[in-house]
């Protein structure tokens, strides 16, 4: 099999992949055909079946592992795939690891600095609030290590939860170094939990997909939902900290535009904002230069909707 990150323009492939999406769809013509989404460990490529009735079309649905014969084409400066045949893989025809994207970056070692962190909070209700989650509750434990940050964005792999949750908080510590006016514990504590809610928004692996839940309410508001059900069972947990904690959580994003319910009004609120938005958009810009050159040639990368520019890397 061909990772798809290594296919190119005129090609034919023969391989399996996990399907993650198919739909039916029409020609201007009135002509059926189907659109499909594979998927690797290295990304996902859109694919077309022409001829959905054909003999050497099986039939397969969302989540199936695919075997498929199909030629690499381009559309719209984009690699795309006709699929001329399909079947379901047998069991034993394919690895499920090979298919699911995962952070580079140890798991296990990763939730232990994350651990450190906990630790490190000297508030009591602070510290009693980060150890309902990552100590007490084995259930959202286990989700917030395997979870994805996003369905394509930055950081859509398994991990990437907790790798991004990390990075944030990586950087929110150096602020509460560099400015004393932070408070460190506060700071410390919505770093950790400003992401919590996708746990709830996205579904998990393979399908990684918005859920009911996500489309209806959205991970900020999730995720105060989130904190409040713990700050209840924490006894005499201040009022006034709870909104502080979640004040950093809805405002995270920043502006009203980019979906933050309120605009930040604390200097931690602040604080995470940056590191939210600094680690999400160098993470998108390392995923497209780490994802191989461009099909043309050229340095630059093409607009990219999410960075609002086109880019490239610098001479060395």
């Amino acid at each position: 099999m061909k990772y798809i990150e290594t296919l190119r323009d005129g090609e034919s492939v023969r391989g399996i992949y996990l399907c993650k999406q198919r739909s039916s769809a029409m020609t201007k013509n009135g002509k059926p055909y189907d659109n499909v989404i594979l998927q690797d460990k290295t990304g996902t490529i859109d694919g077309k079946i022409w001829d959905p009735h054909s003999m050497g079309i099986n039939e397969f649905e969302a989540l199936d592992y695919v075997d498929i014969n199909a030629d690499v084409t381009t559309f719209n400066g984009a690699l795309q795939l006709n699929i001329k045949g399909a079947r379901v893989a047998d069991e034993g025809e394919y690895k499920p690891a090979d298919y699911l994207p995962c952070s580079t970056k140890d798991i296990d070692t990763m939730y232990a600095n994350v651990m450190e962190y906990v630790n490190s909070v000297k508030n009591q209700y602070l510290n009693a609030l980060l150890k309902a989650f990552f100590v007490d509750d084995k259930e959202f434990i286990e989700e917030f290590k395997g979870h994805s940050a996003a369905k394509t964005i930055h950081h859509g792999f398994i991990g990437g939860l907790l790798e991004h949750s990390l990075s944030v908080t990586n950087m929110c510590n150096y602020f509460a170094k560099a400015y004393p006016v932070l408070n460190r514990d506060l700071l410390i504590t919505a770093a950790l939990l400003h992401d919590i809610g996708k746990v709830k928004e996205l579904s998990s692996f393979p399908k990684n997909d918005y859920t009911d839940y996500g489309q209806l309410l959205g991970h900020i508001v999730i995720g105060c939902e989130m904190v409040s059900d713990k700050v209840r069972e924490i006894p005499g947990f201040p009022e006034k900290l709870a909104r502080e904690v979640k004040h950093c959580i809805v405002a995270h994003h920043g502006e009203l535009e980019y979906g933050s319910p309120k605009k930040p009004a604390l200097p931690e609120a602040f604080a995470i904002n940056l590191a939210d938005n600094a680690d999400a958009k160098l993470e998108t810009i390392s995923e497209i230069l780490l994802g191989g050159r461009p099909q043309d040639g050229s340095e630059w990368y093409g607009f990219n909707r999410a960075l609002d520019s086109n880019i490239r890397k610098a001479d060395l």
